[in-house]
């Protein structure tokens, strides 16, 4: 069980890594873009918002990735079942069952989860942040030169 705990626990930090450097980078993007001169506001609003929503997309697919190339690594699942697929259903919580973990790795599967669970909630605060820092940014062009 230990070592189901610390690759758990090493494999999630490392997660936890990447998120942060992404989570950094989009807020820091956001708030520089936001000082830029736009024409219609809705549009560029809506455009941060996707590429914001886009970016985290494509780092919780990464995330997933990383737990794929893990259990294909320490053999924790059946040899003939998908890995990607596997690690897709256990980061997002789905839990379909259809592929559970040999015995000897049957942790991995729950910490998977809370490591999914932890980083979408962290994604969630992150696109509120850069809403936020849109909707202020959007506000004080809106209301212009003071003078």
């Amino acid at each position: 069980m230990f070592r189901q705990l610390l690759v758990g626990g090493i494999v999630s930090l490392g997660n936890i890594a990447v998120h942060a450097i992404v989570m950094t980078l989009v807020v820091t993007v956001v708030r520089r873009v936001g000082s830029w001169e736009r024409r219609n506001a809705s549009l560029w609003l809506a455009s941060v918002m996707v590429a914001t929503v886009g970016v985290l997309l494509m780092a919780h697919v990464a995330e997933v990735i990383v737990w794929s190339v893990t259990y294909l690594i320490l053999d924790v699942a059946p040899s003939e079942a998908d890995v990607l697929y596997f690690a897709f259903v256990n980061y997002t919580t789905l839990g379909y069952g259809d592929i559970v973990p040999v015995e000897r790795w049957r942790l991995i599967g729950p910490i998977t989860a809370m490591n999914g669970i932890l980083l979408f909630g962290w994604s969630t605060a992150v696109i509120f942040e850069v809403l936020d820092v849109a909707t202020q940014a959007r506000r004080s062009a809106a209301d212009g030169p003071r003078g």
